[in-house]
């Protein structure tokens, strides 16, 4: 039978190597890549907005994340209190609290809509 067909000969398979350093790049590579994309700014903006609300006292003025502008009045452990017109006041959590505007803009801006 060998004689029309010839044998397959099994060549030795060569010994599996382990891929070493060049093998660890790529993923390492994408995990750093990673981290200075969307991690390392997103611990900066936590930081920065901490700070921020840590910095808050009476008569500071700032932008509630629902967009509503005032001006502190009072501050406890968790709750901000806000004068948002006259005579009128709310009470938001601390993180509530997306910006601090400059000093005047609350005034200025009250001051155009009764106009």
């Amino acid at each position: 039978m060998s004689f029309f067909i010839s044998d397959a000969l099994a060549e030795a398979a060569p010994a599996a190597q382990m891929p070493g350093i060049e093998g660890l790049l790529l993923p390492v590579g994408i995990l750093v890549f990673f981290y200075f994309l969307f991690l390392r700014p997103q611990a900066k903006r936590t930081k920065e907005q901490k700070k921020m609300i840590e910095l808050l006292s009476k008569g500071s003025e700032v932008v509630t994340n629902g967009g509503i502008l005032g001006k502190v009045i009072d501050l406890d452990d968790n709750f901000v209190h806000l004068e948002v017109g006259e005579n009128s006041t709310i009470r938001v959590q601390r993180h509530a609290v997306s910006s601090l505007m400059p000093k005047g803009t609350f005034k200025a801006l009250s001051r155009k809509s009764r106009a």
